[in-house]
Order: structure tokens, then sequence, then C-alpha cells
């Protein structure tokens, strides 16, 4: 990927969001021509030459410092995840050689460990590109069962915006593509040099009008907890908290919870014992 152009274009988007009002820039009631903040305006405030933020956001200048960074950020008013990813990207274009094609993807022992440990809990661990390393019987019965449960060329980005059942599974689809899309641009800020990553992003933008839409927005993964309506077709409404713990390896393991005594731990719990009704059933 051309890290130095997405560096341009997220400072460009961020910039276009801010208001002059909003940082204290008198407008003196001019008009103005284009959407946020003036480039000369943002590298006033950043303390940076005119010309040079220009070129940032042309994709012309390399090596900038991290002190310059940081005032862009602050100028910006990025949070904690989008510093990080204005970081990244510009790390990515100081890269001077290419990076060996990245490894396969496994599941280590510890967290096999800790997907066991999870028992009856939906349970799903992806790679960071999305794609599903394990689930167990829950996790895979609550985000796919509609699917084999061989997991192998399954990728969580292309059920949400590729897949008609993932879709209706969330009664706020675009709420959860939108969280995707984030998240998958944050692991492009890291690993820009990733083209199996690559592939995917393309894929989804020539198939998907709204992803393509959506990744222009060049919104980052803010983290915390992700609570979503889910309509499952086997035992209806579930309100479930997504929680994501991040192994060593940049993988996630996402779990899924109810709050205890609602409606949708009962439906919860009616799904989970039905995967292991069945599960149980001789096959013949």
């Amino acid at each position: 990927m051309n890290t130095r152009r997405q560096l341009g274009e997220f400072l460009q988007i961020r910039r276009s969001r801010l208001r002059p009002e909003d940082v204290g820039v008198a407008t003196y009631g001019d008009r103005r021509r284009v959407p946020g903040l003036r480039r000369e305006e943002l590298a006033l405030l950043a303390g940076v030459s005119s010309s040079y933020y220009s070129r940032l956001e042309q994709g012309q200048a390399a090596n900038a410092s991290p002190e310059v960074l940081d005032a862009l950020a602050s100028a910006l008013r990025l949070d904690d995840a989008e510093r990080r990813h204005l970081h990244d990207l510009a790390a990515g274009g100081r890269r001077r050689t290419a990076s060996p094609r990245p490894a396969p993807e496994r599941v280590t022992p510890a967290t096999r460990q800790l997907v066991a440990a999870l028992g009856d809990v939906p349970v799903v661990v992806l790679g960071r590109r999305g794609d599903v390393l394990a689930w167990n019987p829950p996790g895979h019965a609550l985000y796919a069962g509609h699917l084999a449960p061989d997991r192998r060329l399954t990728n969580m980005a292309r059920l949400v915006f590729l897949d008609a059942h993932t879709r209706d599974l969330y009664a706020d689809w675009p709420a959860k593509a939108r969280g995707v899309v984030a998240t998958l641009r944050t692991t492009a800020g890291r690993h820009p040099d990733d083209p199996p990553l690559a592939a995917l992003i393309g894929e989804l933008s020539v198939k998907s009008p709204e992803f393509a839409a959506m990744w222009a927005d060049h919104r980052v993964k803010t983290g915390g907890d992700a609570v979503y309506e889910m309509r499952h077709p086997l035992v209806g409404a579930i309100h479930v908290t997504q929680q994501t713990l991040r192994t060593a390896d940049d993988q996630a393991v996402v779990v899924a919870t109810t709050e205890p005594g609602s409606p949708s731990h009962a439906a919860m719990t009616l799904l989970v014992h039905g995967t292991a009704t069945r599960s149980m059933q001789p096959t013949g």
C-alpha cells in the first residue's frame, strides 16, 4: 500500500472535519471554498510551515519527525487510536525495503486453552485481517451457523459485507460494518506491506460500494467493547456485548456475552444448549 498517500488522505479528511470555530480560528466572515480548516490554518496551529504540510497531504514528504506528527495530532484533535494510526502511517512511509511475505497466522496452544476455558461462551479467534483462525461451537452457532463448522477461508469482513445472512444478523448493520472497516484501516496502518491484506481491501472495494465508501472515510478502531442487537434466525433478538482480547501476536479473541438474567441471556443459553444437543446427535 502507498502509505504516503494514505497519510495524506488521513490528514486531509481529519482537517476537513475541523471547523474554524472549533479551534479558535477567526474567519472574519470570509467565504470558504473548502470544508473545515484550510491547509495553512492547520499548519499554523501545528507550528509547521504551510508548504511542508501541503507536501505531507500530497504524499510528497517523508521522514516526518515524531514531534511534528504529535503536533499535527494535537492540532487535529486526534484521539489516542488516531494518533497511533498517524504514527503508523508515517513509519510505513519511511520503510525503504520490501518486507517478506507474512507467515500464515496460527493459533497458539495458549490461545486454544483460553478458548476451551471459556466453555459455553461464544468465542471466535480472528487474525489481523479478520480471518477466522478458530471458534468454539457456540461461537460458530452465533456468528456463522449457516456455514459449515470448518472455518477455513472464512473471513469476518467478507461475511459482513458480502454475505446476506450476516447482514441480516445485525439490527444496525451499518454500525457493525463501520467497526469492521475501522479495524481493517487500523491494521493497514500497522502492516502496510501485507499483500493478502491489500488484496482483501481491493476485493471488498470492488464488490461492495458500501465498503468502498466507508474505507474512504479513514476511520480507525478506537477500542472498547461493542454492543450489538443481533437477530438470530434460531433464537430471535439478542443484545450481545463483544469484548476483544488481544494476544501477543496481534490476534483478536472475540468473546460474546449477555446480561445475566436478561431475555438475551435466555436466548443465548437456548442457542448454546441447542448447539450442544445437535453436536451429540449421530450423523449417520
